[in-house]
């Protein structure tokens, strides 16, 4: 067994140390050697999860040290005092000075490195500076105690290093009252991430296990260096007009990890570059990420018997630092002491604007992945944890996550923290936005909130329990006012797992948007067949001004989606009536109940040929209900060829086939709709009236049923249409039958035009979207000509149809 943890420390070791010396990312720039002074490294080092002895800091002592041994107590023999001379301490390897409050985290200055911190209840902090090849081994290489009297302004403690950090990394080790009840879990037998490092330093393959098969080994975070530089070519923001937004909800490793992709650096950013072309030919101009902030994928490492195979965190939603970019995203791994992630995420933003795509990040700050009390110690919650998380009186975590904590994010010093975390990645690594979890956490209280807390003076009457709802939050007027955040786009996920829904309520500052999840509802509703909900989805088709025109905001104010990485995929929603979340190993118990999904007449993937040609005619109409309505539109990665997860709506933990892009899928013949899903895309784009900046009125906008200026909103009705000026395509007539009936519809009569049919879901492919190079496209029209004629539209059920309105030459 021995020999067996020796082997994998070593091979540990090494692919660390082959990690760190590559260079991969494409236009990184090294610049010319600089020759620096190399101190005396120390010998001895200091044990890692220990606090150090004396001899271990930087004390600056340099006389004998003496120290008597009773040998008797020791052997058990006689009693003889023997005086015993300590070597002197080692030569510094690194000059300390006092250093600076100001900026948090790591900083280059004055020839050296600034390292300042937060703790307001710490009694000791000391610096851990970590030689790469000691991190394996869980050692420090040394330890620089600071001296408050010299090295604390405020609650900021603070140093100045200089010295040679080739091959260093750094933590902080904090002392303090372990007292659960009171807040605090200082343990100096930790050795903590700054929460302002700009880059991870761990495990640097994914999936692959640390020394002894640990799934939590030591983490330290990069020291900042004149060498870290990225070429940015002259990139600047792409500023899409919110309206003009089409966005793809993707995960950076599932998009190209399945051998089909053909990716040279799979399941990486750089492999996601390479597949930049797809995404331009689908027609989106804005990617959102899932959540590239550093995680542990391992976290929820156990084997999984039902799949043979071991679960993994892979969606990332449990943040361990908001300033690092994952690394195992990256191919460089922990290459360049973790900046070469740093660098591919920089490659992926740049490579991205150049195919006019902005980058969103999905980000957590509602959470992190430290737990409960019951869990892990890893940097907030050992730093300042009365601070960073939403306790209750006697200690115990909020969980309005549903993760096991609450980050306290209207905390002035957290919410600074989230505000400057934000301000990084706009600034240095040029994202377009920001997609907020569980944005509700964000209007709640903090822990200990007053009016003295947050506006710095008593407010008569106020009493305000922690987590409660604020009208006007502080973090999220803080970001709402920022000169350099409110110009990004700003998205909340508008409900959190403590009951907080607030689609078309949360405090916007006429900039914010929302993952609109009652338009999901209401769509998934009306297209498979269910009554009453007609009057509803023609709100959806017009922005949703029932939740959005009251309060000021605009038709973008919504981000319409009907599917996205948490519940069914688009071919599921028509494949399923109920989930199949058993591959997760929790006995089908995880995972929504609810997901107004119908599977066309039988469950599963095996079912008759009219089954399959229905599914996919619901496909197609879920799908342009998205694109002709009004507000930002969301399409859910995979769902571009009908990616399927076998009816499990909860794939959080597979790093397999289940959600990976199945890129040979998309090649097959079934890809038909991917044709379609593009030409819709872009007919969309091309539309200046199906991305309007104000809600349509009368003016441009008409209602019909079967017959024109007639719509039906009783409860019965199936069947919605409308017609809407265009001033690139003269007028638009959209029909929408969810009934199981099919119908031949009246047409408005325009003198001296002529309507042609461009969508028609009721035909198969490639007739479904009449695009002007489809051959023989004129001899499909002549077969709609005799109701046209007549000013008339044959509607199959289950159908939608899009025409236009065309000069008629006959007349």
């Amino acid at each position: 067994m021995e020999s067996r943890q020796f082997l994998q420390t070593q091979r540990f070791i090494n692919h660390i140390a082959h990690m760190l010396h590559s260079s991969l990312v494409p236009n990184y720039r090294a610049p010319k050697f600089i020759a620096k002074k190399h101190l005396q490294r120390r010998k001895n080092q200091s044990n890692f999860g220990l606090p150090s002895d004396s001899s271990s800091h930087n004390t600056g002592t340099t006389g004998k040290r003496c120290a008597i041994s009773n040998s008797a107590s020791e052997r058990g023999d006689v009693d003889t005092a023997v005086v015993v001379e300590k070597p002197p301490p080692k030569p510094r390897f690194f000059k300390v000075f006092p250093g600076r409050p100001a900026p948090f985290g790591a900083t280059l200055r004055d020839g050296g490195v600034n390292f300042a911190v937060y703790s307001s209840n710490a009694t000791s902090i000391s610096l851990c500076l970590i030689k790469l090849r000691d991190l394996p081994e869980k050692r420090v290489t040394e330890e620089i105690a600071l001296n408050p009297l010299i090295n604390k302004t405020g609650d900021v403690w603070h140093v100045l290093v200089k010295g040679d950090f080739e091959d260093v990394v750094y933590g902080y080790r904090i002392n303090g009252n372990f007292s659960p009840e009171d807040g605090f879990y200082f343990d100096s037998s930790k050795i903590l991430i700054d929460p302002y490092a700009k880059a991870v330093v761990s495990r640097g393959e994914y999936g692959a296990l640390g020394p002894d098969e640990d799934c939590w080994p030591q983490m330290a975070c990069s020291v900042p260096s004149i060498k870290d530089e990225f070429d940015w070519e002259g990139d600047l923001p792409l500023k899409h007009p919110q309206k003009d937004q089409i966005i793809y909800e993707m995960h950076v490793r599932g998009f190209t990890r399945h051998e089909s992709s053909n990716a040279k650096f799979p399941g990486t950013y750089r492999g996601l570059v390479e597949k930049l072309e797809h995404l331009k030919k689908l027609g989106v101009n804005c990617i959102e990420l899932m959540p590239c902030h550093e995680f542990n994928e391992l976290e929820y490492y156990s084997y999984n018997s039902v799949l043979g195979d071991y679960k993994m965190n892979f969606w990332g939603y449990s943040t361990i630092n908001y300033f690092s970019p994952m690394a195992r995203y990256s191919y460089a791994g922990i290459g360049n002491y973790g900046l070469g992630a740093v660098n591919e995420f920089k490659y992926l933003v740049r490579e991205a604007h150049k195919q006019g795509i902005e980058v969103i990040m999905d980000v957590v700050f509602n959470h992190t992945a430290e737990g409960n009390e019951k869990g892990l110690t890893l940097s907030f919650k050992g730093i300042e944890n009365s601070v960073f998380y939403m306790l209750a009186p006697k200690g115990e975590f909020y969980n309005y996550s549903g993760c096991g904590n609450t980050f306290n994010c209207n905390h002035p010093i957290v919410r600074q923290f989230i505000l400057d975390s934000l301000r990084y990645w706009v600034t240095e690594m040029h994202v377009d936005g920001f997609r907020f979890d569980l944005a509700s956490i964000l209007t709640r209280s903090s822990s200990l909130w007053d009016a003295v807390n947050v506006y710095g003076t008593a407010v008569e009457g106020q009493t305000v329990t922690t987590g409660t709802p604020l009208s006007c939050p502080p973090l999220i007027e803080m970001i709402s006012n920022d000169p350099i955040l409110r110009g990004v786009k700003l998205i909340a996920e508008a409900w959190d797992c403590g009951g907080l829904y607030q689609v078309g309520n949360f405090p916007h500052w006429g900039i914010w948007s929302e993952w609109n999840g009652k338009y999901r509802d209401v769509v998934r509703q009306f297209i498979k067949g269910t009554d009453g909900f007609s009057g509803a989805l023609a709100e959806c088709l017009c922005g949703s001004p029932n939740l959005y025109q009251e309060g000021g905001r605009k038709p973008w104010s919504s981000i319409n989606f009907i599917c996205a990485h948490d519940g069914f995929t688009l071919a599921d929603l028509v494949t399923y009536n109920n989930k199949h979340n058993l591959s997760n190993g929790e006995d089908n118990k995880d995972g929504e109940n609810h997901n107004n999904s119908w599977n066309c007449g039988q469950e599963g993937e095996f079912v008759r040929i009219s089954v399959k040609k229905l599914r996919s005619r619901q496909m197609r109409n879920f799908f342009l209900c998205l694109m002709v309505s009004q507000g930002v539109p969301m399409i859910y990665m995979g769902d571009e060829y009908g990616h399927t997860k076998g009816g499990n709506n909860n794939s959080y933990c597979h790093d397999n086939f289940i959600n990976y892009f199945r890129w040979d899928k998309m090649e097959e013949a079934s890809s038909d709709f991917f044709r379609f899903c593009s030409l819709v895309v872009n007919f969309r784009r091309e539309c200046e009236s199906l991305g309007l900046n104000e809600f349509p009125t009368a003016e441009r906008l008409e209602w019909h049923g079967h017959v024109p200026g007639v719509p039906d909103w009783s409860d019965t009705s199936r069947f919605v249409a409308f017609t809407l000026m265009d001033s690139v395509k003269r007028e638009l007539y959209i029909a929408f039958n969810a009934s199981h009936v099919a119908v031949v519809v009246a047409l408005p009569e325009r003198p001296g035009y002529r309507w042609e049919p461009l969508v028609d879901t009721g035909k198969p492919a490639p007739y479904d979207f009449l695009s002007d190079d489809l051959p023989q496209r004129e001899t499909a029209v002549q077969q709609y000509a005799h109701f046209l004629d007549n000013n008339l539209y044959p509607m199959l059920s289950y159908s939608s149809i899009v025409l236009t309105l065309s000069h008629d030459l006959t007349s």
